[in-house]
């Protein structure tokens, strides 16, 4: 599976509550049990306005598909083609 960062555009994202948020974690989790193992959430940052979501999945096709059934926006999906950290400059 090929790992994606999702930008969605969320107006206040950053004063959702701990409710909300984990609504809107059960609404993710229920649909992507419905479209199969060929999806997963991997996990989400929450900023003032935005979040932006790191999935694996087979294509982007499915990161779409996934927004549009929990009716979340997908402003952004781009595909990681590589990942670097601290660590990549002892290498």
């Amino acid at each position: 599976m090929a790992q994606f960062v999702i930008e969605r555009d969320m107006p206040g994202a950053g004063s959702l509550t701990a409710p909300e948020l984990k609504g809107a974690a059960q609404t993710s989790c229920s649909v992507l049990r419905e479209m199969g193992p060929q999806i997963q959430w991997v996990h989400s940052y929450v900023t003032d306005n935005k979040i932006y979501c790191i999935y694996e999945a087979d294509n982007a096709e499915l990161i779409k598909s996934h927004a549009e059934n929990a009716g979340f926006p997908a402003n952004s999906v781009t595909e990681v083609r590589t990942i670097i950290s601290p660590a990549t400059a002892e290498q």
